[in-house]
Protein backbone atom coordinates (compact mmCIF):
# COMPACT_ATOMS: atom_id res chain seq x y z
CA UNK A 1 0.00 0.00 0.00
CA UNK A 2 1.27 3.43 -0.89
CA UNK A 3 1.51 5.88 2.00
CA UNK A 4 0.85 9.46 1.00
CA UNK A 5 1.07 12.65 2.99
CA UNK A 6 -1.86 14.93 2.27
CA UNK A 7 -0.76 17.97 0.29
CA UNK A 8 -1.06 20.41 3.13
CA UNK A 9 1.49 18.53 5.24
CA UNK A 10 4.12 19.86 2.84
CA UNK A 11 3.25 23.42 3.78
CA UNK A 12 5.19 25.37 6.36
CA UNK A 13 1.82 26.46 7.76
CA UNK A 14 0.53 22.94 8.21
CA UNK A 15 -2.08 24.01 10.75
CA UNK A 16 -3.73 26.06 8.00
CA UNK A 17 -4.92 22.91 6.19
CA UNK A 18 -8.10 20.97 6.78
CA UNK A 19 -9.26 17.54 5.58
CA UNK A 20 -13.00 16.87 5.34
CA UNK A 21 -14.42 13.36 5.03
CA UNK A 22 -17.63 13.58 3.03
CA UNK A 23 -18.67 16.07 0.37
CA UNK A 24 -22.39 16.06 1.06
CA UNK A 25 -24.30 19.14 2.10
CA UNK A 26 -22.51 19.80 5.38
CA UNK A 27 -19.07 18.79 4.11
CA UNK A 28 -19.38 21.10 1.11
CA UNK A 29 -20.60 24.06 3.17
CA UNK A 30 -17.90 23.49 5.79
CA UNK A 31 -15.30 23.56 3.02
CA UNK A 32 -16.67 26.90 1.82
CA UNK A 33 -16.59 28.31 5.37
CA UNK A 34 -13.01 27.24 5.95
CA UNK A 35 -11.86 28.27 2.47
CA UNK A 36 -13.22 31.78 2.93
CA UNK A 37 -11.17 32.07 6.12
CA UNK A 38 -7.96 31.38 4.28
CA UNK A 39 -7.56 27.69 5.03
CA UNK A 40 -6.51 25.13 2.47
CA UNK A 41 -9.14 22.41 2.38
CA UNK A 42 -9.25 18.92 0.87
CA UNK A 43 -12.63 17.18 0.66
CA UNK A 44 -12.76 13.42 0.08
CA UNK A 45 -16.10 12.17 -1.25
CA UNK A 46 -17.04 8.55 -1.90
CA UNK A 47 -19.54 9.33 -4.67
CA UNK A 48 -18.78 10.60 -8.16
CA UNK A 49 -19.35 14.24 -9.07
CA UNK A 50 -23.14 14.58 -9.28
CA UNK A 51 -22.76 17.37 -11.81
CA UNK A 52 -21.49 14.79 -14.28
CA UNK A 53 -24.62 12.72 -14.22
CA UNK A 54 -24.43 10.81 -10.96
CA UNK A 55 -27.23 12.23 -8.80
CA UNK A 56 -26.99 9.67 -6.00
CA UNK A 57 -27.31 11.77 -2.90
CA UNK A 58 -28.05 9.51 0.04
CA UNK A 59 -31.50 10.05 1.48
CA UNK A 60 -33.78 11.44 -1.19
CA UNK A 61 -36.41 13.16 0.91
CA UNK A 62 -36.78 16.74 -0.29
CA UNK A 63 -35.28 19.26 2.07
CA UNK A 64 -37.05 22.06 3.90
CA UNK A 65 -34.78 25.08 4.20
CA UNK A 66 -35.62 27.36 7.12
CA UNK A 67 -34.08 30.37 8.83
CA UNK A 68 -31.09 28.59 10.37
CA UNK A 69 -30.08 27.21 7.00
CA UNK A 70 -30.54 30.56 5.28
CA UNK A 71 -28.51 32.25 8.01
CA UNK A 72 -25.59 29.87 7.45
CA UNK A 73 -25.74 30.37 3.67
CA UNK A 74 -25.97 34.17 4.00
CA UNK A 75 -22.73 34.26 5.98
CA UNK A 76 -20.83 32.85 2.98
CA UNK A 77 -22.74 34.79 0.32
CA UNK A 78 -24.81 31.88 -1.07
CA UNK A 79 -28.35 32.76 -0.02
CA UNK A 80 -29.28 34.50 -3.29
CA UNK A 81 -28.08 31.59 -5.43
CA UNK A 82 -29.89 28.97 -3.35
CA UNK A 83 -33.16 30.91 -3.35
CA UNK A 84 -33.26 30.45 -7.13
CA UNK A 85 -33.77 26.70 -6.65
CA UNK A 86 -36.11 26.93 -3.62
CA UNK A 87 -39.91 27.09 -3.44
CA UNK A 88 -41.57 28.81 -0.46
CA UNK A 89 -44.12 26.77 1.48
CA UNK A 90 -46.26 29.03 3.63
CA UNK A 91 -47.97 26.29 5.58
CA UNK A 92 -49.29 22.75 5.77
CA UNK A 93 -52.11 21.73 3.45
CA UNK A 94 -53.91 18.97 5.34
CA UNK A 95 -55.80 16.42 3.25
CA UNK A 96 -58.37 14.69 5.43
CA UNK A 97 -59.70 11.19 4.88
CA UNK A 98 -63.13 12.56 3.90
CA UNK A 99 -61.58 14.61 1.07
CA UNK A 100 -61.74 17.97 2.86
CA UNK A 101 -58.67 20.21 3.10
CA UNK A 102 -57.39 22.57 5.80
CA UNK A 103 -54.53 25.03 5.38
CA UNK A 104 -52.39 25.71 8.47
CA UNK A 105 -49.97 28.65 8.08
CA UNK A 106 -46.49 28.08 9.50
CA UNK A 107 -45.99 31.54 10.88
CA UNK A 108 -47.13 35.12 10.51
CA UNK A 109 -46.70 37.66 7.73
CA UNK A 110 -46.11 35.02 5.02
CA UNK A 111 -43.29 33.27 6.85
CA UNK A 112 -42.26 30.17 4.93
CA UNK A 113 -40.02 27.18 4.82
CA UNK A 114 -38.53 26.35 1.42
CA UNK A 115 -38.61 23.13 -0.56
CA UNK A 116 -35.30 22.41 -2.24
CA UNK A 117 -33.92 19.40 -4.05
CA UNK A 118 -31.12 17.68 -2.11
CA UNK A 119 -29.12 16.91 -5.25
CA UNK A 120 -29.61 20.37 -6.77
CA UNK A 121 -28.45 22.00 -3.55
CA UNK A 122 -25.45 19.71 -3.25
CA UNK A 123 -24.39 20.42 -6.84
CA UNK A 124 -24.68 24.16 -6.31
CA UNK A 125 -22.53 23.94 -3.18
CA UNK A 126 -19.97 21.81 -5.05
CA UNK A 127 -19.78 24.47 -7.74
CA UNK A 128 -19.33 27.17 -5.11
CA UNK A 129 -16.28 25.39 -3.70
CA UNK A 130 -14.59 25.70 -7.10
CA UNK A 131 -14.55 29.49 -6.77
CA UNK A 132 -11.77 29.13 -4.18
CA UNK A 133 -8.53 27.52 -5.43
CA UNK A 134 -7.64 26.63 -1.83
CA UNK A 135 -10.55 24.18 -1.70
CA UNK A 136 -10.01 20.91 -3.55
CA UNK A 137 -12.62 18.16 -4.04
CA UNK A 138 -11.51 14.57 -4.52
CA UNK A 139 -14.41 12.48 -5.84
CA UNK A 140 -14.74 8.70 -5.81
CA UNK A 141 -12.39 8.40 -2.86
CA UNK A 142 -13.62 5.98 -0.23
CA UNK A 143 -12.40 6.09 3.34
CA UNK A 144 -11.93 2.40 4.15
CA UNK A 145 -10.72 2.71 7.73
CA UNK A 146 -9.15 5.10 10.21
CA UNK A 147 -6.41 4.51 12.76
CA UNK A 148 -6.88 7.33 15.24
CA UNK A 149 -3.90 6.34 17.36
CA UNK A 150 -1.56 6.69 14.38
CA UNK A 151 -3.59 9.47 12.73
CA UNK A 152 -3.89 7.40 9.54
CA UNK A 153 -6.83 7.61 7.15
CA UNK A 154 -6.87 4.74 4.68
CA UNK A 155 -8.50 5.51 1.31
CA UNK A 156 -9.16 3.69 -1.92
CA UNK A 157 -9.52 5.45 -5.25
CA UNK A 158 -12.73 4.05 -6.77
CA UNK A 159 -11.57 4.94 -10.28
CA UNK A 160 -8.10 3.37 -10.25
CA UNK A 161 -8.30 0.91 -7.37
CA UNK A 162 -5.23 2.51 -5.81
CA UNK A 163 -4.97 2.57 -2.00
CA UNK A 164 -3.27 5.33 -0.04
CA UNK A 165 -3.01 6.77 3.45
CA UNK A 166 -3.42 10.36 4.60
CA UNK A 167 -2.11 11.85 7.84
CA UNK A 168 -4.12 15.05 8.25
CA UNK A 169 -3.39 17.84 10.67
CA UNK A 170 -7.07 18.60 11.17
CA UNK A 171 -9.87 16.27 10.09
CA UNK A 172 -13.62 16.76 10.08
CA UNK A 173 -15.97 13.82 9.71
CA UNK A 174 -18.91 15.12 7.69
CA UNK A 175 -19.53 11.64 6.35
CA UNK A 176 -23.13 11.19 7.45
CA UNK A 177 -25.15 9.05 9.81
CA UNK A 178 -22.98 5.99 9.21
CA UNK A 179 -19.71 7.88 9.53
CA UNK A 180 -16.47 5.94 9.17
CA UNK A 181 -14.72 8.39 11.46
CA UNK A 182 -17.37 8.04 14.16
CA UNK A 183 -17.19 4.26 13.87
CA UNK A 184 -13.53 4.46 14.80
CA UNK A 185 -14.21 6.95 17.59
CA UNK A 186 -16.66 4.45 19.08
CA UNK A 187 -13.68 2.23 19.86
CA UNK A 188 -12.01 4.90 22.00
CA UNK A 189 -12.40 4.99 25.80
CA UNK A 190 -15.40 6.78 27.33
CA UNK A 191 -17.17 7.32 24.00
CA UNK A 192 -20.96 7.39 24.49
CA UNK A 193 -23.10 6.26 21.59
CA UNK A 194 -26.83 5.81 21.02
CA UNK A 195 -28.50 4.63 17.84
CA UNK A 196 -32.18 3.84 17.53
CA UNK A 197 -34.55 3.35 14.65
CA UNK A 198 -38.20 4.25 14.33
CA UNK A 199 -40.56 1.36 13.78
CA UNK A 200 -41.56 3.38 10.71
CA UNK A 201 -39.75 3.54 7.40
CA UNK A 202 -40.30 5.64 4.31
CA UNK A 203 -40.71 5.22 0.57
CA UNK A 204 -40.42 7.94 -2.05
CA UNK A 205 -43.25 8.38 -4.55
CA UNK A 206 -44.09 11.18 -6.97
CA UNK A 207 -46.74 13.48 -8.43
CA UNK A 208 -45.79 14.60 -11.96
CA UNK A 209 -46.46 18.09 -13.36
CA UNK A 210 -49.55 18.79 -15.41
CA UNK A 211 -49.38 18.79 -19.23
CA UNK A 212 -48.28 22.44 -19.21
CA UNK A 213 -45.52 21.91 -16.64
CA UNK A 214 -47.52 23.36 -13.77
CA UNK A 215 -48.39 22.02 -10.32
CA UNK A 216 -51.46 19.80 -9.92
CA UNK A 217 -51.97 20.86 -6.29
CA UNK A 218 -51.11 24.00 -4.35
CA UNK A 219 -47.50 24.86 -5.13
CA UNK A 220 -46.64 26.87 -2.00
CA UNK A 221 -47.54 24.33 0.66
CA UNK A 222 -46.24 21.20 2.29
CA UNK A 223 -49.02 18.68 1.72
CA UNK A 224 -49.85 16.11 4.38
CA UNK A 225 -52.32 13.23 4.29
CA UNK A 226 -52.23 12.34 8.04
CA UNK A 227 -53.67 8.96 9.00
CA UNK A 228 -52.69 8.52 12.65
CA UNK A 229 -50.10 5.72 12.49
CA UNK A 230 -48.91 6.62 8.99
CA UNK A 231 -48.91 9.55 6.58
CA UNK A 232 -48.14 10.72 3.07
CA UNK A 233 -46.43 14.06 2.44
CA UNK A 234 -45.61 15.98 -0.74
CA UNK A 235 -43.14 18.81 -1.37
CA UNK A 236 -43.04 20.89 -4.58
CA UNK A 237 -40.25 20.87 -7.16
CA UNK A 238 -39.32 23.54 -9.68
CA UNK A 239 -40.38 21.40 -12.65
CA UNK A 240 -44.01 21.26 -11.45
CA UNK A 241 -43.71 17.85 -9.84
CA UNK A 242 -43.99 16.91 -6.18
CA UNK A 243 -41.71 14.58 -4.28
CA UNK A 244 -43.96 12.42 -2.12
CA UNK A 245 -42.96 10.31 0.84
CA UNK A 246 -44.99 7.60 2.53
CA UNK A 247 -44.06 7.14 6.20
CA UNK A 248 -45.37 3.88 7.58
CA UNK A 249 -44.64 1.04 9.99
CA UNK A 250 -42.49 -1.78 8.72
CA UNK A 251 -44.73 -4.35 10.41
CA UNK A 252 -48.35 -4.51 11.54
CA UNK A 253 -51.84 -4.37 10.10
CA UNK A 254 -51.24 -1.21 8.08
CA UNK A 255 -47.59 -1.53 7.16
CA UNK A 256 -45.11 -2.02 4.37
CA UNK A 257 -45.12 -5.72 5.23
CA UNK A 258 -48.75 -5.97 4.09
CA UNK A 259 -48.27 -4.13 0.79
CA UNK A 260 -46.69 -6.83 -1.33
CA UNK A 261 -48.88 -6.95 -4.43
CA UNK A 262 -50.18 -4.36 -6.85
CA UNK A 263 -53.77 -5.05 -5.75
CA UNK A 264 -52.83 -4.52 -2.10
CA UNK A 265 -51.10 -1.23 -2.86
CA UNK A 266 -53.90 0.00 -5.11
CA UNK A 267 -56.62 -0.90 -2.58
CA UNK A 268 -54.70 0.66 0.30
CA UNK A 269 -54.08 3.98 -1.48
CA UNK A 270 -57.62 4.24 -2.82
CA UNK A 271 -58.93 3.75 0.71
CA UNK A 272 -56.46 5.95 2.61
CA UNK A 273 -55.31 8.56 0.07
CA UNK A 274 -58.19 8.76 -2.39
CA UNK A 275 -57.50 12.39 -3.33
CA UNK A 276 -53.84 11.65 -4.06
CA UNK A 277 -54.30 8.59 -6.26
CA UNK A 278 -55.55 10.47 -9.38
CA UNK A 279 -52.41 12.63 -9.14
CA UNK A 280 -50.03 9.66 -9.12
CA UNK A 281 -50.13 7.80 -12.46
CA UNK A 282 -46.82 6.09 -11.67
CA UNK A 283 -47.82 5.01 -8.17
CA UNK A 284 -47.34 1.28 -8.64
CA UNK A 285 -44.07 1.63 -10.52
CA UNK A 286 -42.72 4.05 -7.91
CA UNK A 287 -43.85 1.87 -5.05
CA UNK A 288 -42.18 -1.30 -6.26
CA UNK A 289 -39.09 0.25 -7.82
CA UNK A 290 -38.12 2.61 -4.99
CA UNK A 291 -36.58 1.19 -1.81
CA UNK A 292 -38.16 1.24 1.62
CA UNK A 293 -35.67 3.06 3.84
CA UNK A 294 -35.23 3.34 7.59
CA UNK A 295 -35.21 6.36 9.91
CA UNK A 296 -32.41 6.54 12.45
CA UNK A 297 -31.52 8.84 15.33
CA UNK A 298 -27.89 8.99 16.46
CA UNK A 299 -26.48 10.68 19.53
CA UNK A 300 -22.86 10.51 20.62
CA UNK A 301 -20.19 12.23 22.69
CA UNK A 302 -17.46 13.41 22.53
CA UNK A 303 -17.39 14.73 18.98
CA UNK A 304 -13.68 15.50 19.17
CA UNK A 305 -10.75 13.10 19.45
CA UNK A 306 -7.33 14.72 19.23
CA UNK A 307 -7.29 16.38 15.77
CA UNK A 308 -10.52 14.79 14.50
CA UNK A 309 -14.03 16.25 14.85
CA UNK A 310 -17.50 15.01 13.92
CA UNK A 311 -20.01 17.42 12.41
CA UNK A 312 -23.53 17.27 10.98
CA UNK A 313 -25.23 13.88 10.75
CA UNK A 314 -22.01 12.15 11.76
CA UNK A 315 -22.44 13.58 15.24
CA UNK A 316 -26.22 14.01 15.48
CA UNK A 317 -28.38 12.31 12.84
CA UNK A 318 -32.08 13.00 13.36
CA UNK A 319 -35.38 12.01 11.79
CA UNK A 320 -36.76 14.51 9.23
CA UNK A 321 -40.02 15.52 10.91
CA UNK A 322 -39.00 19.02 11.99
CA UNK A 323 -37.22 19.71 8.71
CA UNK A 324 -34.06 20.50 10.67
CA UNK A 325 -31.52 17.83 9.70
CA UNK A 326 -29.82 19.93 7.04
CA UNK A 327 -30.55 23.18 8.87
CA UNK A 328 -28.88 21.95 12.06
CA UNK A 329 -25.86 20.73 10.09
CA UNK A 330 -25.58 24.08 8.35
CA UNK A 331 -25.86 25.78 11.73
CA UNK A 332 -22.93 23.64 12.91
CA UNK A 333 -20.85 25.27 10.17
CA UNK A 334 -22.03 28.75 11.11
CA UNK A 335 -21.29 28.24 14.81
CA UNK A 336 -17.86 26.81 14.03
CA UNK A 337 -17.15 29.76 11.75
CA UNK A 338 -18.16 32.26 14.42
CA UNK A 339 -15.99 30.55 17.04
CA UNK A 340 -13.07 30.52 14.63
CA UNK A 341 -13.47 34.25 14.00
CA UNK A 342 -13.50 34.91 17.74
CA UNK A 343 -10.41 32.82 18.39
CA UNK A 344 -8.58 34.38 15.44
CA UNK A 345 -9.11 37.85 16.90
CA UNK A 346 -7.52 36.70 20.14
CA UNK A 347 -4.32 35.48 18.47
CA UNK A 348 -3.07 32.16 17.06
CA UNK A 349 -5.89 29.63 17.01
CA UNK A 350 -5.72 26.90 19.63
CA UNK A 351 -7.71 24.27 17.73
CA UNK A 352 -8.02 21.87 20.64
CA UNK A 353 -9.60 24.60 22.75
CA UNK A 354 -11.82 25.81 19.88
CA UNK A 355 -13.12 22.34 18.99
CA UNK A 356 -13.86 21.48 22.61
CA UNK A 357 -15.82 24.71 22.88
CA UNK A 358 -17.67 23.84 19.66
CA UNK A 359 -18.79 20.42 20.86
CA UNK A 360 -19.78 21.68 24.32
CA UNK A 361 -21.86 24.42 22.72
CA UNK A 362 -23.55 22.28 20.06
CA UNK A 363 -24.12 18.97 21.85
CA UNK A 364 -27.10 20.20 23.96
CA UNK A 365 -28.68 21.76 20.87
CA UNK A 366 -28.16 18.62 18.79
CA UNK A 367 -29.85 16.49 21.46
CA UNK A 368 -32.68 19.01 21.73
CA UNK A 369 -33.56 19.10 18.03
CA UNK A 370 -33.39 15.31 17.97
CA UNK A 371 -36.05 15.15 20.69
CA UNK A 372 -38.15 17.85 19.03
CA UNK A 373 -38.05 16.01 15.69
CA UNK A 374 -39.37 12.82 17.28
CA UNK A 375 -42.10 14.79 19.01
CA UNK A 376 -43.09 16.50 15.77
CA UNK A 377 -43.46 13.14 14.03
CA UNK A 378 -46.34 12.33 16.34
CA UNK A 379 -47.84 15.78 15.75
CA UNK A 380 -47.68 15.49 11.95
CA UNK A 381 -48.92 11.92 11.88
CA UNK A 382 -51.61 11.97 14.59
CA UNK A 383 -52.67 15.49 15.48
CA UNK A 384 -52.60 17.93 12.56
CA UNK A 385 -56.11 16.97 11.44
CA UNK A 386 -57.63 16.96 14.94
CA UNK A 387 -59.96 19.90 15.75
CA UNK A 388 -58.43 20.41 19.20
CA UNK A 389 -54.94 20.66 17.69
CA UNK A 390 -56.12 23.10 15.03
CA UNK A 391 -57.68 25.24 17.74
CA UNK A 392 -54.47 25.22 19.74
CA UNK A 393 -52.57 26.47 16.68
CA UNK A 394 -55.08 29.28 16.22
CA UNK A 395 -54.63 30.30 19.84
CA UNK A 396 -50.84 30.19 19.43
CA UNK A 397 -51.06 32.53 16.45
CA UNK A 398 -53.32 34.88 18.40
CA UNK A 399 -50.95 34.99 21.37
CA UNK A 400 -47.96 35.60 19.11
CA UNK A 401 -49.73 38.49 17.38
CA UNK A 402 -51.12 40.08 20.54
CA UNK A 403 -48.20 39.43 22.93
CA UNK A 404 -45.04 39.05 20.82
CA UNK A 405 -42.87 40.13 23.76
CA UNK A 406 -44.26 37.33 25.93
CA UNK A 407 -45.09 34.44 23.64
CA UNK A 408 -43.60 32.71 20.60
CA UNK A 409 -44.67 29.22 19.46
CA UNK A 410 -41.90 26.64 19.67
CA UNK A 411 -42.21 25.94 15.95
CA UNK A 412 -41.46 29.59 15.23
CA UNK A 413 -38.49 29.49 17.59
CA UNK A 414 -36.99 26.53 15.79
CA UNK A 415 -37.89 27.45 12.23
CA UNK A 416 -37.84 31.24 12.00
CA UNK A 417 -35.40 32.42 14.68
CA UNK A 418 -31.74 31.42 14.53
CA UNK A 419 -30.99 33.48 17.66
CA UNK A 420 -32.84 30.98 19.86
CA UNK A 421 -30.92 27.79 20.55
CA UNK A 422 -32.57 24.43 19.98
CA UNK A 423 -32.01 23.61 23.66
CA UNK A 424 -33.87 26.77 24.65
CA UNK A 425 -36.73 25.85 22.32
CA UNK A 426 -36.98 22.36 23.83
CA UNK A 427 -37.16 23.80 27.34
CA UNK A 428 -39.81 26.24 26.15
CA UNK A 429 -41.82 23.42 24.55
CA UNK A 430 -42.25 21.78 27.94
CA UNK A 431 -43.30 25.09 29.46
CA UNK A 432 -45.77 25.76 26.64
CA UNK A 433 -47.27 22.29 26.88
CA UNK A 434 -48.03 22.90 30.55
CA UNK A 435 -49.47 26.33 29.73
CA UNK A 436 -51.71 24.95 27.00
CA UNK A 437 -52.86 22.11 29.22
CA UNK A 438 -54.45 24.85 31.33
CA UNK A 439 -55.92 26.61 28.30
CA UNK A 440 -57.33 23.48 26.69
CA UNK A 441 -58.98 22.53 30.00
CA UNK A 442 -61.15 25.67 29.91
CA UNK A 443 -64.82 24.69 29.84
CA UNK A 444 -66.57 25.32 26.50
CA UNK A 445 -63.22 26.39 25.03
CA UNK A 446 -64.19 26.26 21.36
CA UNK A 447 -67.41 28.20 21.89
CA UNK A 448 -65.59 30.87 23.91
CA UNK A 449 -62.98 31.15 21.17
CA UNK A 450 -65.65 31.60 18.50
CA UNK A 451 -67.63 34.28 20.33
CA UNK A 452 -64.62 36.21 21.68
CA UNK A 453 -65.06 35.37 25.37
CA UNK A 454 -61.69 33.59 25.43
CA UNK A 455 -59.67 36.71 24.67
CA UNK A 456 -59.93 38.33 28.15
CA UNK A 457 -59.18 34.95 29.73
CA UNK A 458 -56.04 34.60 27.64
CA UNK A 459 -55.08 38.18 28.41
CA UNK A 460 -55.14 37.34 32.11
CA UNK A 461 -53.38 34.00 31.75
CA UNK A 462 -50.51 35.37 29.65
CA UNK A 463 -49.57 37.74 32.49
CA UNK A 464 -48.34 34.81 34.55
CA UNK A 465 -46.71 32.97 31.66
Amino acid sequence: MKKQESSYNKSANSDQHITILGGGLVGSLLAIYMGKRGYKVDVYERRADMRKGNTEGGRSINLAMSHRGWNALTQVGLEEDIRKIAIPMYGRQIHNLDGSKVFQPYGVDKQAIYSVSRSALNMLLDSATEENPDVQFHYEQKCERVNLRKNEYHFSDQKTGESYVLKPNLAFGADGAFSRLRYEMQKTPLFDYQQFYLAHGYKELSIPPDKDGGWLIEKNALHIWPREDFMLIALPNLDGSFTCTLFMSFEGEKSFANLKTEDQVRTFFEREFATAVPLMPDLLADFFENPTSSLVTIKCFPWVYKNATLIGDASHAIVPFYGQGMNSGFEDCAVLGELLDQHTQEGPVDWSKLLEEFQDLRKPDADAISDLALKNFIEMRDWVAEPIFILRKKIEKYLLKQYPDRFMPVYSMVTFNADIRYSEALAESKRQDAFFDRIMAIEHLEQKWEDGRLEPILSEMIKSY
